[in-house]
């Protein structure tokens, strides 16, 4: 393999663009383009296609943060793809010490979708990956959406998490205590039980997956709060960590948006340079970051 005959720093400023080295070639790249959570219009695709054409050896890889990665780039090519996909509208970039590119499932149009995911994200894109561009943080952080609790892109595996809830509400005066209810029988998780002759749903086993809404035919589970639950601290990796939940459900899109911010914030100002947002809470304590972020 031929060496490499760039300086490290022009290597490392490079890579603040979004060009990570190609190991498998001198002097050349692979630039990731930044996504709206997965989403381009198919214009914004053709542009992609034709600056890997024209820059690149014509192929495009998807990564694991939705965003698109032009194959084999020339060092020389960088400045001039960079320009030509600015010129549709379209930026190089997701690496570094910053909010990273914003993740979301298909909640919108998923038949288990309990919120907005695409909505929600595109607005997480705007004011923490665009807006805080030029903040820098002790590392990167990762920022999920996830419609519903299926987790299908992992929210808890995230520096920050949101999961869509429809949260159950009893009314044990509606309940007849049917000989098959249909709330048990239709429970996932099996948490839904008839216990001595009323439906019982345990608050702290039920995933608020919301597929029990509408099952009682006399409304017994007829009423149901829809919401965000956050997990704050997950990771991916060498070292793997689950996010731990807020302990508490928000119940609206500003109050999410707010404790995003609080989280980048905390990170920012009491993060040490070179740990993860999960080492900052585990050396802070959950329960101090939990009261900082939710007063």
């Amino acid at each position: 393999m031929n060496e490499w005959t760039l300086s490290p720093e022009e290597i490392k400023r490079v890579k603040g663009l979004g060009c990570l080295q190609d190991k498998t070639r001198p002097n050349t790249f692979n630039v990731r383009v930044i996504t709206r959570n997965g989403k381009l219009t198919a214009a914004e695709h053709r542009a992609v296609i034709e600056a890997s054409e024209r820059f690149g050896l014509g192929e495009v890889a998807m990564t694991t943060r939705l965003t698109l990665e032009i194959q084999g780039v020339p060092y020389e090519n960088i400045q001039p793809m960079i320009d030509f996909l600015a010129e549709h509208g379209l930026q190089t970039g997701g690496t570094g010490a910053k909010v990273r590119p914003i993740v979301a499932c298909k909640g919108t149009t998923c038949q288990y979708g309990l919120l907005d995911s695409f909505g929600l994200s595109e607005k997480l894109h705007e004011l923490f990956y665009v807006g805080y561009h030029g903040v820098t943080l002790p590392h990167k952080f990762k920022i999920a959406v996830g419609g519903c609790p299926n987790n299908c892109v992992k929210p808890d595996l995230n520096d920050l998490g949101i999961i869509g809830q429809r949260v159950p509400q009893v009314d044990l005066e509606k309940c007849r205590g049917c000989g098959k209810c249909q709330v048990e029988a239709g429970c996932p998780v099996k948490v839904a039980k008839l216990v001595d002759g009323k439906i019982q749903i345990d608050p702290d086993q039920c995933n608020h997956c919301g597929r029990c809404k509408g099952k009682c035919p006399f409304g017994a589970v007829g009423d149901h709060v829809d919401g965000y639950k956050v997990t704050i601290g997950g990771r991916w990796g060498k070292k793997v960590a689950h996010g731990i939940p807020l302990t508490k459900i928000f119940t609206s899109e500003e109050e999410v948006l707010a404790v995003v911010e609080k989280a980048i914030l905390l990170f920012k100002e009491e993060g040490i340079a070179g740990e993860r947002f999960a080492d900052t809470i585990q050396r802070l304590g959950f329960d101090y970051v939990n009261d900082k972020l939710l007063k």
